[in-house]
Order: C-alpha cells, then structure tokens, then sequence
C-alpha cells in the first residue's frame, strides 16, 4: 500500500515537478507478465524515477548497505527503501551474485517486472561501463524479455554526492525489448553470457549515447581513488621534506 501512496501521493508527483522527465518507448514495456528492464546507473535518483513513470510496480535490486545503517536516519532509510519495492542484496562475498539472481528470479515468477543495473553500481563520471552476467543469467533462467533503458540526464541532476538535485532536463527512454530465448538451456555457458550481456549493454548505449568502458566501473573507480591516495601522500610528503635549493 505504501509503494503506491509514494508512487501516486507523495514522491511520484514531487518527481515529476522537479526533474519534468520525458518519457519515450514507453509502449515496449509489456503491460502483463513478468520482464526485465535492465538500465544504466548514473544518479540515485534512478532508483525513484523510474518507478514514478511505469504505470505497473517494478522492484529492484538494491545494495544491502541502503537496509543496515546505525541509528534512526538507517531505521529510516531502510523502511522507505522497503515500502518502495526495493530488495536488499549483499554485493560482498562468493554468494552475492548468486544471492542476487535468486532475489530476482523470485520477483520474475510472480509475473512481476524487475529492474536490474548491469554495471553493477552507479556510474562515478557518467560514462557506461562494462555489464555483469547476471543479468544474462536471469534472463535465460526465466525466459523473460529484457527490456533496455536509458537514464538521461540524471548523472547532470543530481550527480554521486549531491543530495538537492539540480534542474536539469531527464529524458527515460526505453527500447525495443530484447529475446534470448533463442539461447535457451544455455546459462552455464561463459561465453553464451558475456555475448548477451554486451548485447544487452550495447542496446543501453544505443539509447544513451554515452561514452563506453570495456571495464568495470567498480575496478575503475578503485584504481582511480588509489591513485589520487598515492598523489595525495607524496604532495603530503614533497611539503613535509621540502627540496632544498643547490648552492
């Protein structure tokens, strides 16, 4: 009951007011049955937006840490994440991906739509980054349609940090949906996975037009941290010993 008085009442209209997204292909997402809908990650924004403009309940996979944060603000935050359809799932350890397709396929047998982000976290500078199989996994498992999408301009309204939102037009864009069932039996097959996966995350880069890395952004953003660290520590150590001057 909660998810539709925040969808209809509280945060779909407050939404909508201030990012006034555009909405295109929104005809590709079936009205019946279970699908789905796999998009780029560039805003936690992301996350509410798209709920407020399907006209039927999609849940999503969230990261655990949105369900266990100390005190009253994490009580908090974990009841609105739960009363807005979110599932928790822990991305630590050998079983979180297993954890993660399991969650979901539950969601897919109740002819219910789920969303998924293939990269697996937000984008840090708003480029595209390389998808996970899971996607593949589910898609092949359920035998659903998986129905690409495109945030747009998101990553401009309320970039990783920013707790206000800029103004800043949105467009949501979905595409055609994508068949896999010509691969059915076959989810135990490595390559069989990353080829749908690529195909899944190019169908989302056709619709987004962004900038593509043949990486993951996890791996990316842990080697760029590392490296401002390292900077930090010898700017930190050229002041502590600064060079003296040659006579």
């Amino acid at each position: 009951m909660f998810y539709y008085v925040l969808k209809y009442v509280i945060l779909g209209p407050l939404l909508k007011l201030v990012f006034r997204p555009r909405i295109e292909g929104l005809e590709h997402v079936p009205t019946t049955g279970a699908a789905i809908i796999a998009g780029n990650h560039l805003s936690f924004s992301d996350h509410f937006l798209m709920p407020a403009v399907l006209k039927r309940r999609i849940t999503f996979l969230a990261k655990a840490e949105y369900f266990t944060g100390p005190g009253i603000k994490g009580r908090l935050t974990a009841t609105f994440f739960r009363s807005a359809g979110q599932i928790p799932v822990d991305r630590s350890g050998k079983e979180a991906g297993q954890a993660a397709i399991r969650e979901g396929l539950g969601v897919l047998s109740k002819d219910e739509l789920l969303g998924i982000y293939p990269e697996g976290t937000r984008s840090h500078d708003g480029r595209l980054y390389k998808g996970k199989v899971g996607v593949a996994v589910m898609a092949l498992r359920s035998g659903v349609p998986v129905i690409p999408c495109a945030m747009i301009g998101t990553f401009e309204a309320q970039p990783p940090g920013k707790v206000i939102p800029n103004i800043h037009p949105v467009v949501i864009r979905f595409g055609k949906p994508l068949d896999f069932s010509r691969y059915e039996g076959m989810e135990h097959e490595k390559a069989i996975l990353r080829a749908i996966t690529d195909e899944i995350m190019y169908a989302i880069l056709t619709l987004s037009d962004q900038e593509y890395v043949d990486q993951y952004a996890a791996v990316v953003k842990a080697e760029e941290e590392a490296e401002k660290k390292a900077e930090k520590a010898a700017n930190a150590k050229a002041r502590k010993f600064p060079r003296m001057p040659l006579s």
